[in-house]
């Protein structure tokens, strides 16, 4: 009975974490293409501009979502602990 809990707990963990991974991709697609790429569309290939913005927009995007779950896992180890989080110190660590 318990490893049978256990594996639906992966199970879920597993679903959901995948479910993360595709909104945070959907959302980075949406919001570099809308960044980088010009609305008219004058050739099939990107520009050399293009490219290198959408490069930078997702270096950067996945820059500040590692940050936050570095954050949110400092937060979670420090409640956990007992140690009082101020939240004011945590937007100006960025």
């Amino acid at each position: 009975m318990a490893s049978e809990l256990n594996q639906n707990q992966l199970q879920l963990a597993g679903d959901l974490e995948i479910e993360m991974m595709t909104d945070l991709y959907k959302k980075m697609t949406n919001s570099c293409h809308k960044k980088c790429v010009i609305p008219r569309y004058k050739d099939a290939e990107l520009t050399k501009a293009e490219s290198v913005c959408i490069d930078r927009c997702v270096a950067k995007y996945m820059d500040v979502h590692d940050r936050i779950g570095k954050q949110l896992a400092s937060m979670t180890v420090q409640q956990q602990s007992g140690v009082d989080v101020d939240p004011s110190k945590i937007v100006g660590s960025y």
